[in-house]
């Protein structure tokens, strides 16, 4: 119980720091303008730029249930017109994991996990009320504890497809990645992620979002599968434009050795529209 506890420290922290940017520099945003900037952060592929930072905390892990992780990822979208036509979506994630008791004997891993590099290349304009997207997803062996990461350079196709109508967004985010090179003795890597998604807009900017990351591991035959239910909210922190986000997870399907029961997802996204 200690070991847990200890954990929930950085979710406190970053509870704090959100409630202290609300109370003293968090103004809302122009109405028009917000409710716009929320439907485009709905959409995985819209032409704006914005650098998300996201918590996430976890327990119940491993094989006696009694490990915890947790991580602060940052996902920056770049936005390149390419031509009149077309767009190309670069999506970079870079996280920081501090986890404990994953493996029995083994303590606690904080470090880098490998980094994942996404490019989407999409038409400017819905194709029969569709919103597309598709190309390369790139994972590089960037951990640094081998508890962190695959040690394993992967690749395969990733897409996208959605439609948004009225304040309502819905639509589903996949990939598929391979293992090409690196360590011999470790696990090769072939696992699809499903990622379904659908929000609702209000006016004044504020999003309700269900959402799931599942990964099927073919080579282990597993599903992990999360539901996440998340609120988000446009606001202006002094000059800068921002989302902040609070929600709850709760674990459908996991490995043995995954989490179970609920976890936490908190983030900001800052915003820089053209």
């Amino acid at each position: 119980m200690l070991i847990k506890n200890r954990r929930i420290v950085p979710t406190l922290v970053f509870m704090s720091i959100v409630t202290l940017a609300l109370v003293f520099f968090v103004k809302p945003a122009c109405a028009d303008d917000s409710e716009d900037l929320a439907k485009k952060l709905a959409n995985p592929v819209a032409s704006l730029i914005s650098v998300p930072i996201e918590y996430d905390y976890d327990t119940d892990i491993g094989p006696s249930d009694s490990g915890s992780r947790w991580s602060v990822t940052a996902k920056p979208v770049i936005p390149i017109s390419m031509n009149e036509e077309w767009n190309l979506i670069s999506r970079t994630i870079v996280a920081y994991v501090d986890q404990e008791d994953i493996m029995p004997g083994l303590g606690g891993q904080s470090g880098l996990s490998d980094m994942q590099m996404s490019f989407f290349f999409s038409p400017k304009e819905p194709v029969s009320g569709f919103i597309l997207g598709a190309g390369p997803v790139l994972v590089f062996p960037t951990a640094s504890d081998e508890l962190l990461g695959t040690e394993k350079w992967s690749a395969g196709p990733t897409g996208v497809a959605l439609r948004q109508q009225g304040q309502w967004t819905y639509g589903m985010l996949a990939q598929h990645v391979w293992d090409y090179a690196g360590d011999d003795d470790r696990a090769d890597v072939n696992s699809t992620l499903l990622q379904p998604f659908v929000s609702f807009n209000t006016k004044t900017a504020t999003t309700f979002s269900l959402q799931s990351e599942s990964v099927y591991n073919w080579e282990t035959e597993d599903w992990s599968v999360p539901v996440n239910a998340i609120v988000s909210q446009v606001l202006k922190l002094g000059p800068q434009l921002i989302q902040l986000k609070l929600g709850a997870r709760y674990w459908v399907d996991t490995p043995d050795s995954g989490p179970e029961g609920w976890g936490v997802k908190a983030g900001i996204v800052f915003l820089f529209p053209k």
